[in-house]
């Protein structure tokens, strides 16, 4: 995943962010739906505001801020630790 100067909080809730052919920031993929707000702050992170940003999740659960934190590190392990088992 690239390196953006994000907060550490939402840093963490990315698993993915794809270029398009120009570079641009063109998909983001978080483990969770991000909330609104959570968008903005990432996509004002980008200097191109012309280009449109495709926020994706792979669970389409909503979690709480709190559950987040309480649990965000054996989320990402258990679906890293299974994406590498898959053949």
């Amino acid at each position: 995943m690239c390196d953006l100067d994000l907060p550490a909080n939402l840093r963490d809730k990315l698993y993915q962010i794809t270029p398009d052919r120009t570079g641009n920031f063109s998909r983001i993929v978080s483990y969770f739906p991000l909330s609104e707000d959570e968008k903005q702050i990432i996509a004002s992170f980008f200097v191109d505001t012309n280009s449109s940003i495709e926020f994706r999740s792979i669970f389409s659960d909503h979690i709480s801020e709190n559950d987040w934190r309480k649990s965000k590190d054996n989320i990402i392990k258990r679906f890293q630790e299974e994406l590498f088992d898959i053949d």
